[in-house]
């Protein structure tokens, strides 16, 4: 591709985005999933405008996003599937986060945290993140269920990957509906799980763990990682750090070291940063940090230095299939 053009495919990157977020929002994946439709069935069905609708689906046929029979009906596809709602694999949630205010938002205004080296959500969206999803649940459930998502297939993978062997009681730090315990417990038989995250997920959290026949093993309790933390054996702290500057890490790590009990040790999942150059997801995302909290990505020399303020060693780095890896501590 032409330098010209593909530098024209990264001006016009968002207008993707708002596309896929369109698609998710209006549930387009899931009411083409059993037959083709007319534009005009789908408006009915989305309460949208006919034309408007059209429109839409011209474009996303375009991009891969719906198939067209050539007599007025549109489809789905491979890559329209990822939006569906509740099936394995999907992305929905993560579509509607990355198109809604919280992120969409405070991505306007990345020149201006370039600039001062921090996120501008103030200016974007009047409060901190965190703030604005006290003040809007409805988005913050959103936020809840796109880590749900992301954590469903990893989680499975890394229940393989962790020994649990001693382990009796494993904490999951900020662990939203407790997808990733939910795996290491259904897998060892013989450990107990408690979820730390706010009380705003608490019954979230609750019914998930129900749903999972877990709710006899699995216990919320809901506060702060900055505050005391439950004893454990194994601590999980996944896609937690990179939300938070080092002063942050350093304190929620020490958390987890003093309620550690001994022998045990602290599991960290995160996407560590490549060398300079390297293709990857893992610059993106970290830019993505800088446009919405004040965390970043990091490499695994900045994340041994972390862990050393908060008393821990870096013992093992386990890569995924995915570009996370499980960054593991013990205590000093």
């Amino acid at each position: 591709m032409p330098p010209q053009a593909r530098m024209m495919q990264m001006i016009t990157g968002y207008w993707v985005t708002q596309i896929v977020h369109a698609l998710a929002d209006l549930k387009v994946a899931d009411h083409l999933s059993d037959d083709l439709l007319t534009p005009e069935e789908l408006a009915a069905l989305t309460k949208s405008d006919p034309d408007a609708m059209f429109r839409l689906l011209r474009t996303a046929a375009s991009l891969d996003l719906a198939s067209y029979d050539g007599s007025g009906r549109f489809g789905t596809t491979p890559l329209l599937e990822m939006l569906r709602e509740g099936v394995p694999g999907s992305l929905r949630d993560i579509a509607i986060v990355h198109g809604s205010p919280a992120h969409w938002l405070s991505w306007g205004k990345f020149p201006d945290a370039v600039r001062a080296g921090e996120p501008q959500t103030e200016a974007a969206l009047g409060s901190d993140v965190w703030t604005h999803f006290a003040n809007h649940p409805a988005e913050f459930e959103t936020f809840s269920n796109s880590m749900t998502e992301l954590t469903d297939g990893l989680s499975r993978e890394i229940a393989q990957l962790l020994d649990l062997t001693g382990v009796e009681t494993a904490v999951d730090i900020g662990g939203a509906n407790g997808a990733l315990l939910h795996a290491l417990l259904k897998s060892n038989v013989d450990v107990r799980g408690v979820v730390v995250d706010l009380p705003s997920v608490e019954s979230t959290a609750i019914a998930e763990a129900e749903k999972a026949g877990l709710s006899e093993r699995c216990e919320f309790v809901g506060g702060s990682f900055f505050e005391p933390v439950p004893h454990g054996d194994l601590f999980l702290l996944k896609a937690v750090l990179h939300n938070w500057d080092d002063e942050s890490c350093v304190k929620i790590l020490t958390r987890c070291r003093e309620a550690l009990n001994p022998g045990g040790r602290v599991v960290v999942v995160e996407m560590p940063l490549g060398p300079i150059g390297e293709p990857g997801f893992a610059p993106l995302l970290d830019l993505n940090m800088l446009a919405v909290v004040p965390g970043r990505e990091r490499d695994l020399a900045h994340y041994e230095g972390l862990f050393a303020q908060a008393g821990l060693r870096l013992t093992s780095v386990v890569p995924t299939r995915s570009p996370q890896s499980l960054i593991e501590a013990a205590a000093l």
